[in-house]
C-alpha cells in the first residue's frame, strides 16, 4: 500500500507526535508498505530527503518549536501526486493538514487523522481566558476531525472528548506503538554507575524518574512539592527530571527555593537513542500530568521495567493496574503511600515483570497492523459510499462534489 503521512512534527522534535510518526513510518516500511512523509522544514527552504518532503516554514511563538508555512502551492506536491498514494494519514491539525486535504481532493483518496494532543490543556499558550480557549479548541477540533474520513484516538479518554466536541467522523481507538527494542537494549552497569555519580545520586536510595517537556501542563510542580513532604524526605528519595522546555528555569528556581537541589536533578534534553539509560536510573516512574492523550512515557518506563506512580487519569485505565504494575495518586497522601508500596523490596521483582508484560502490548508492529486494517476499511468505504466534500476554512476552498 502507498501511504502518505503528513505531520508538522517530525525528526527534529522530541515529543509524542514525532515519536509516534517515526515509529509508525518504520513499522509500516518493515511490513512492506511504501511510505512517504510530508512535513515542515526547519528553514526557509523546501527540499526532499529520501522519502521525506520538507516544506519551507518559519517559527511562530504560540508554542515552543512550533512552525508555520504559507507555501501551499509548492512544486513538491507534484511529485507526491505522480507517486499516487492510496491514503493519507494526517498527524497534526494545523499546516500540514491543509496539504493533506489538498492532495486528497486532487487524488480522490481518503484521509485518516490521528488526534494526538488534548489542546484544551494548552490554552494558556494562546488564550488568557480558559473558557474561551476551550471553546476555540472544541470548535477547531470538530471542524478538522469532521474533514477526515476516520479519526484515530490513542485512548478511550480521547475518544470521549472528541465525541463531546461533536466529532461525527468514525473514531477508532488505536494505542500508539513504541520501538520496544530501543528501550530494552542491554544496560552497561559501569556507565549507569558513572551516570548516577555525575548526578550526585547516592547508592541505595529510591530514585524517581519523570520524562517529558518541562511545561506548565505537565504539573511538575506537584512532584517537586512531594519531595518536601516528611514521608518522602524520610526515605531520602531523589527525583530525576529528564527533558527541557519553557518552564525549566522556573522549576529550577522552585527547587532551589525549597532547598531541594541535593535531591532533585535536571538532566536537560536527552537524545532519543539514549533515553533508556535514564529510565534505568530509576526505581519508579512518576508523573502528575493530566494533559496526556495516552502517556507514551509511561509505557516507555514500563518497557524498561519501571512500575509507574501517576496522577489518576482516564488515559491510563487500560495501562496501569493498581498494585500490579504501579499505583495512582490523587494527593500527597496517596503519592507517599504509592511510593512506599512500589519500593517494597519483596514486591520489586513482581512489579518489574508486570510492567514489562504490559509494555509488550504496545509495540510499533502491533500499532502498524491495526493502522493498516483501518486503512483497508476506510479505502473500501470511501470508494463504495459517495460522500460530499466539506468546505475547509482558510486559503484552500473545496467545492461540493460527489466522490466515488
Amino acid at each position: 500500500m502507498k501511504i502518505l503521512i503528513t505531520t508538522d512534527a517530525y525528526d527534529t522534535m522530541i515529543n509524542g507526535v514525532a515519536v509516534s510518526v517515526r515509529n509508525l513510518q518504520s513499522a509500516l516500511k518493515a511490513a512492506g508498505h511504501d511510505v512517504r512523509v510530508l512535513t515542515l522544514s526547519q528553514s526557509h527552504h523546501s527540499y526532499v530527503d529520501g522519502d521525506v518532503y520538507y516544506i519551507k516554514s518559519i517559527p511562530i511563538k504560540i508554542y515552543p518549536d512550533a512552525r508555520a508555512t504559507v507555501s501551499f502551492n509548492t512544486p513538491l506536491l507534484e511529485d507526491i501526486i505522480d507517486w499516487a498514494p492510496q491514503i493519507i494519514h494526517s498527524q497534526c491539525e494545523f499546516f500540514t493538514f491543509v496539504f493533506a486535504k489538498k492532495l486528497a481532493r486532487h487524488l480522490n483518496i481518503p484521509i485518516v487523522h490521528t488526534y494526538h494532543t488534548l489542546y484544551e490543556y494548552y490554552t494558556h499558550y494562546f488564550c488568557p481566558n480558559k473558557t474561551l480557549g476551550k471553546k476555540i479548541v472544541s470548535t477547531g477540533s470538530r471542524l478538522i476531525c469532521n474533514h477526515a474520513d476516520a479519526v484515530i484516538a490513542p485512548t478511550k479518554k480521547t475518544e470521549h472528548i472528541l465525541k463531546n466536541y461533536g466529532v461525527s467522523s468514525p473514531i477508532a481507538v488505536i494505542p500508539t506503538g513504541l520501538s520496544l527494542e530501543m528501550l530494552q537494549k542491554p544496560v552497561d552497569e559501569n556507565f549507569q554507575t558513572e551516570l548516577k555519580t555525575s548526578l550526585h545520586i547516592p547508592e541505595n536510595v529510591p530514585v524517581l524518574v519523570t520524562v517529558g517537556r518541562l511545561a506548565r501542563e505537565k504539573n511538575i510542580d506537584f512532584l517537586i512539592e512531594q519531595m518536601q513532604t516528611p514521608k518522602v524526605r524520610s526515605r531520602n528519595a531523589h527525583l530525576v527530571i529528564v527533558g527541557d522546555g519553557p518552564d525549566r528555569s522556573r522549576l529550577e528556581a522552585l527547587v532551589s527555593d525549597a532547598g531541594l537541589r541535593e535531591n532533585v536533578h535536571f538532566t536537560g534534553m536527552i537524545p532519543s537513542e539514549n533515553i533508556y539509560r535514564y529510565y534505568h536510573l530509576g526505581d519508579i516512574f512518576v508523573s502528575a500530568s493530566n494533559s496526556e492523550t495516552q502517556g507514551l512515557t509511561y509505557i516507555e518506563a514500563m518497557a524498561c521495567g519501571l512500575p509507574v506512580l501517576c496522577m489518576k487519569d482516564e488515559c491510563l485505565n487500560t495501562i496501569l493496574n493498581p498494585e500490579v504494575n504501579g499505583c495512582f495518586f490523587e494527593d500527597s497522601e496517596s503519592f507517599a503511600k504509592g511510593l512506599m508500596l512500589l519500593t517494597e523490596k519483596s514486591r520489586i521483582s513482581f512489579l518489574k515483570n508486570n510492567a514489562l508484560k504490559t509494555a509488550e502490548n504496545f509495540s510499533k508492529e502491533t500499532f502498524a497492523k491495526r493502522a493498516v486494517k483501518l486503512y483497508d476499511n476506510v479505502i473500501l468505504r470511501y470508494h463504495t459510499m459517495p460522500v460530499l466534500y466539506y468546505t475547509l476554512p482558510g486559503s484552500v476552498i473545496h467545492h461540493f462534489q460527489k466522490r466515488g
